[in-house]
């Protein structure tokens, strides 16, 4: 599954490089070039001004970054409320001149190491879902196969792979806040609460989405029990269900079932 080139976006492997000393952070971009600013300047004053911060931020910046080397990076000349004049040390040229030319190396093995590895925006935007924060139990990663448009709402297909496909139901507003177009990748968002468990083949519900699978595990509480029901391509669809109602059915570890789930109880979320 992957999303057509209208729809993706151009993504680049970017890090930040730093320099440490007894694991204490002691360089970093941010201070670099403050470094180079007071070069080009010679005034911790104007140096602030062009890298964006106050004069007290970089002055504590200047003594943290002196404390930490084993010899001064920066001298400074007192005169004044505003500060007096300064400039690098020897030793501040040779530590921004390092930097520089290593940054340049970290930047190239970035640049291949996004080259080497294989779909490398299938892989982002997998570990962007990972992140994603949520109370809801299931969460299923897709493509969107099609939509249909109605007066209000819209109905939005989600192709998983492996045979599995799920169709929500969203308003037609939110389709194209989210930009949900055939081959957009979309994360369905699914409660364990709105997932109805069923063993009798033949039923036929409402609901819009029948999942096919095999219970892979059941955690019983006093009240209620969380039944997970093993998919098509290792996915678990997870269900809470009362206590009776697991009786009811008979449902047991490896026990073939269905799962039901309402297109309305279904949200859609994409990554930015």
């Amino acid at each position: 599954m992957s999303e057509n080139n209208d729809n993706a976006r151009v993504l680049e492997l970017a890090g930040e490089f730093w320099l440490n000393q007894n694991v204490r952070g002691v360089q970093g971009g941010s201070r670099i070039a403050l470094l180079e600013h007071i070069d080009s300047a010679g005034s911790i004053t104007k140096a602030a001004k062009l890298t964006g911060i106050s004069y007290k931020t970089a002055w504590d910046a200047v003594d943290a970054m002196n404390n930490l080397s084993p010899r001064p990076l920066v001298e400074r000349a007192t005169g004044g409320k505003h500060g007096g004049g300064a400039r690098l040390t020897p030793q501040g040229h040779k530590l921004v001149s390092a930097y520089r030319a290593m940054e340049t190396h970290y930047s190239a093995l970035l640049s291949r190491l996004q080259r080497d590895i294989d779909d490398f925006d299938d892989i982002h935007g997998v570990l962007q879902a990972m992140a994603m924060k949520t109370s809801a139990r299931n969460q299923f990663r897709g493509v969107v196969s099609r939509v249909q448009s109605g007066a209000v709402n819209a109905e939005v297909a989600l192709d998983l792979g492996d045979g599995l496909e799920l169709v929500a139901v969203v308003t037609r507003e939110s389709v194209q806040d989210l930009g949900l177009t055939p081959g957009r990748t979309a994360t369905a968002i699914i409660k364990s609460s709105f997932v109805i468990l069923a063993t009798d083949e033949t039923l036929r519900l409402s609901a819009r989405n029948r999942l096919c699978g095999v219970v892979s595990d059941i955690r019983r509480g006093q009240v209620n029990a969380e039944v997970h029901v093993r998919l098509n391509g290792d996915r678990t669809l997870t269900a809470v269900i009362t206590e009776q109602s697991l009786e009811d059915l008979g449902l047991t570890h490896g026990a073939p079932c269905q799962a039901y789930v309402k297109a309305s109880h279904i949200i859609l979320a994409i990554n930015q």
